[in-house]
């Protein structure tokens, strides 16, 4: 690897130990072995590097939910049974990743005192969108329609950030994929009141 390609590695690493807030240009120098100019030759800044860290830990987030669902949802006979076995599947693996839902909220916590990382974060909210359609049907990105990225891309990006800002919280309070089905289930028709 290259200087470029250890400052990424390095920036992950210390997004995931120390977090965006007490990462400095340093730490990220000692963990990848790099030097402290090749951050301003390679990407600018150091809050550059960190963003291009944070999407690359993302990307590897997406693709190994992918993976770990695919077992996961396989015996679904139904709709709403696959879509339990989704929610299921990916509340298990937050444990796993429990570092990076934390740097994850903590990036989303800095949004307003970094105006370009608010700029790239927004800029990226389509594909997490896109990307979240996929992981929820069981498609590639590249079969997700634009308007399914629009539309459900939306509900299912709310959904699973109040799944793991939720896990975060309180990992007991967190619903089975069965009740969040019914429980939109009964949003759509109009029965949230009614008896079940």
């Amino acid at each position: 690897m290259g200087h470029r390609e250890d400052l990424l590695e390095g920036a992950k690493r210390c997004l995931l130990e120390k977090g965006w807030v007490r990462t400095t240009a340093r730490d990220i120098v000692a963990a990848s072995g790099a030097n402290l100019a090749s951050i301003g030759y390679h990407y600018g800044s150091k809050d550059a590097l960190m963003m291009e860290g944070f999407l690359k830990l993302t990307e590897d987030w997406g693709e190994r939910i992918t993976d770990a669902l695919a077992g996961a949802v396989g015996a679904a006979t139904s709709r709403e049974e696959r879509l339990a076995a989704v929610i299921d599947g990916i509340v298990a693996n937050f444990p796993e990743d429990e570092r990076f839902w934390s740097a994850q909220l903590e990036v989303m916590g800095q949004l307003g005192n970094h105006p370009e990382l608010k700029k790239r974060f927004a800029e990226m909210l389509p594909y997490g969108r896109e990307g979240l359609v996929a992981v929820f049907e069981g498609v590639d990105d590249t079969e997700v329609p634009d308007e399914a990225t629009r539309t459900s891309g939306h509900v299912y990006y709310s959904l699973f950030t109040g799944l793991w800002v939720l896990w975060l919280i309180d990992p007991r309070q967190v619903p089975s994929g069965r009740d969040v089905v019914e429980g939109m289930g009964r949003v759509v028709s109009g029965t949230v009141l009614a008896p079940k």
